[in-house]
């Protein structure tokens, strides 16, 4: 910008009167865009000198800039400029009154306008959808005498705004049908209402209309195309649509790299990273994030390192990644060192950072630290109460756990069953129960994650009563057929001797995962039917191949040993 400044005083409007012109409007444009006021002010100075200041093409410019930039003071003196408002300052004012959340001023000045075009209708429907006015928009688009694409597209981009997904697609249709030929913009729109809506069957036939009427190649409609395709779970279109691209920005590569990130495919997922001309926070959060999940700390504190190193500012998820990450590496140190720059840059007293600064020190063994943050944090709120709580239940500090959990100010599910869970691992059963009954009378009702806690406390002391009882609550919760609750059922049963019963849990269960197999096989054994333990581990070895792993491996060893079959476990 200051090139171009130096290169426009360096112009004599005398000699080159049009070049110094053609200067001045692109620098103007480059200002508007940024918002830089005081560059702008320097332009229309010398605009003044060379006279031309009042030319309405050159004012109208001038006003945008200054409206752009919230400077109402000076845009009133640019409409002096001219004798009497027309139509292209009116609707210059009616953006500038909906950007400033002026919603009066601007419906004012569009009825007082004595004549209207295409562009007063699409302004006052599109700032209308923008400040959630969906219903009054929509009076006016129906008024609307310029039915063309851009009010269309205004209309229907507003709905997406909305989240009126399949209001949208409603719309799109009748724009079809009424003869109009969507542009790039519109297609970007419905393709996000497809997606946004999980009109999934509609999406594809909008992907034969993208290619039929040119528009694969378009780079927003491509990076909306991408993400549509990753909803339908079409993962060679979406790659197909990426690589056919003749330009890519940062949303495409992002996109692309998030589908390898939810696919678990840390290979292609960094490959892709370390392509991308471009990173933003989000595509260095994600591989953090991935790293950090996936059971590779070393790699997300290092990228996180190199993340600072090139200038970016973590987010909010990209710190509790970094921080899950450190914990698991009891890296007290590098954890601090965290802290420090979370401080350095303001955002340490945000509940989420600070949150995870309180799991990091009390996963660390530090829960005094944990609590000094805590008590330091004037923001917190029911999160942060939930991870101290947390916090001094992994150190083995109940006492202090329910004294906090007592003095909360307001508790959620969550409360609950981090108490729960807390009473659970530190193998006081008691209070489990306790815990449970207090809870119901709340009137706090129990979730997935409630009911794998307790039945756990059933099975660890065979109370098949109260397991009972606890089956019947999932039942009419209609929970039983969660993979995890329906797991913690199966065990429940299995370790109160009623194997019967946990078989047929088992059984009926929709979905199981290698823990469900693992636990239904060692209830199995464990109850003296190791016979049939060994034919339900073949059973699941036919239906999906897989060695034995740390949950199995114990179980079919325990049941060969217990039917003779010693070599089987060999």
């Amino acid at each position: 910008m200051k090139s171009a400044f130096k290169g426009l005083f360096a112009i004599n409007p005398r000699k080159s009167f049009a070049a110094c012109v053609e200067s001045c409007v692109s620098l103007l444009k480059n200002v508007t865009n940024q918002g830089l006021i005081s560059e702008g002010s320097v332009i229309h100075g010398h605009l003044i000198k060379m006279g031309i200041s009042s030319e309405r093409y050159i004012a109208v410019k001038l006003l945008t800039m200054y409206l752009n930039c919230a400077s109402s003071g000076e845009a009133q003196e640019i409409v002096k400029e001219f004798n009497g408002l027309n139509i292209v300052v009116d609707n210059c004012l009616i953006s500038a009154n909906f950007k400033w959340g002026n919603l009066d001023g601007a419906r004012r000045l569009f009825e007082q306008m004595p004549e209207r075009n295409e562009v007063s209708w699409t302004a006052l429907i599109s700032g209308l959808m923008k400040y959630g006015k969906v219903e009054e928009s929509m009076w006016y688009f129906e008024r609307n005498p310029y039915q063309n694409v851009v009010s269309w597209t205004a209309a229907i981009s507003g709905f997406v705004q909305n989240g009126f997904n399949i209001e949208a697609l409603k719309l799109f249709m009748k724009l079809l049908e009424s003869g109009v030929k969507p542009n790039d913009v519109t297609f970007t729109s419905v393709i996000r209402a497809c997606t946004g809506s999980g009109e999934l069957g509609l999406g594809k036939s909008v992907v034969g209309l993208v290619i039929k009427d040119g528009f694969e190649h378009n780079l927003s409609v491509s990076n909306s195309l991408i993400t549509l395709s990753l909803r339908m779970g079409e993962i060679a279109l979406a790659r197909r649509v990426f690589d056919g691209m003749a330009k890519r920005d940062v949303v495409s590569w992002t996109a692309i790299l998030d589908m390898y990130v939810e696919m678990g495919d840390l290979g292609e997922a960094r490959r892709v990273f370390n392509e991308m001309p471009v990173r933003n926070e989000v595509s260095w959060s994600a591989m953090i994030a991935r790293y950090s999940q996936s059971g590779y700390p070393e790699e997300a504190l290092k990228l996180f390192c190199q993340m600072v190193q090139h200038g970016f500012n973590a987010n909010i998820s990209c710190f509790s990644s970094v921080l899950s990450a450190l914990a698991s590496l009891k890296a007290f140190r590098a954890g601090m060192n965290i802290h420090s720059h979370a401080l350095k840059i303001g955002v340490v007293e945000d509940v989420f950072i600070s949150s995870s600064l309180i799991d990091f020190y009390c996963k660390c063994g530090k829960s005094k630290d944990g609590r000094l943050l805590f008590d330091s944090n004037l923001k917190r709120n029911v999160v942060s109460w939930n991870s101290m709580i947390g916090g001094y239940s992994l150190n083995r500090q109940m006492e202090e756990a329910k004294v906090l959990f007592d003095n909360m100010p307001v508790r959620n599910i969550v409360s609950w069953n981090t108490m729960i869970l807390g009473y659970t691992e530190n193998k006081q059963f008691d209070k489990v129960f306790e815990a449970f009954h207090e809870m119901l009378l709340c009137g706090e009702i129990p979730n997935k994650s409630t009911f794998p806690t307790v039945l756990c406390a059933c099975a660890s002391i065979a109370s098949l009563e109260k397991g009972k009882i606890l089956h019947g609550k999932t039942i009419k919760l209609g929970i039983q057929h969660d993979i995890f609750v329906g797991t913690a059922l199966t065990d429940m049963y299995a370790k109160s001797g009623d194997i019967q019963s946990s078989k047929q849990v088992f059984d009926r269960m929709p979905e199981k995962n290698e823990i469900s197999w693992a636990v239904m096989i060692q209830g199995l054994a464990e109850n003296g039917f190791a016979e049939e333990s060994l034919i339900l581990f073949e059973e699941k070895r036919r239906t999906s191949p897989v060695a034995p792993n740390e949950l199995m491996l114990p179980s079919i060893l325990f049941a060969c040993s217990h039917s003779g079959l010693a070599d089987g476990g060999l």
